[in-house]
């Protein structure tokens, strides 16, 4: 990447969705919810990772992408033996999504104002995915195993553009909790030479 060419459309639209002041009015009407709900106390801390050194929200959206892509892969390969799996796949994935949402509030409820804009979308982009993964397995179970395919397809787009909003705010916007010890460049790690 060359600081002197201009960024790609991608960048650009997620740089005006971080200036959108149009947000900060939803924002601020969810905000005294999600930090009450999961940003606050023993459990706000147990949701962002603090036990753990770092957030867990990167390491729950894992298991729900996975298990939602497995599913699709059966689909698109696995043949007529797979539908049973893939239905099953689908619904861990919905069963997954509360706790990821859980600890995706509590990163935001400690987030910045671009940072809180960006990560609304993201929340109602995921939401928009959620319902549609709900759709096909509600297909899957009564039959209709092509139609619930499709939909996944179709939910994998959705989520793809909510993973590409995580991922900004994660990679680029260093949304997460991390423990105080990651910040410090100077320290060195522990060598394994002897003297």
């Amino acid at each position: 990447m060359n600081a002197l060419e201009p960024p790609p459309g991608i960048v650009r639209w997620t740089r005006q969705l971080e200036g959108t002041e149009a947000l900060d009015q939803p924002v601020a009407a969810l905000e005294p919810l999600v930090e009450k709900v999961f940003g606050t106390g023993a459990r706000g801390s147990l949701l962002r990772g603090d036990w753990l050194g770092h957030a867990v929200h990167p390491l729950l959206t894992d298991v729900v992408l996975g298990t939602w892509t497995s599913a699709s892969i059966l689909d698109l390969a696995g043949g007529r033996d797979s539908t049973v799996a893939a239905q099953r796949l689908v619904g861990a994935g919905l069963l997954a999504v509360g706790p990821t949402a859980w600890t995706g509030w509590a990163e935001w409820s400690e987030a910045g104002t671009r940072e809180k804009r960006v990560g609304l979308v993201h929340a109602v982009t995921n939401a928009v995915a959620i319902g549609i993964y709900a759709a096909s397995w509600s297909a899957r179970r009564r039959g209709r195993h092509a139609r619930g395919a499709g939909l996944a397809l179709a939910g994998a787009a959705v989520s793809g553009v909510g993973g590409y909003l995580g991922g900004h705010l994660a990679a680029a916007r260093k949304v997460g909790s991390h423990h105080p010890a990651f910040d410090d460049a100077a320290q060195s790690a522990p060598s394994s030479a002897t003297s």
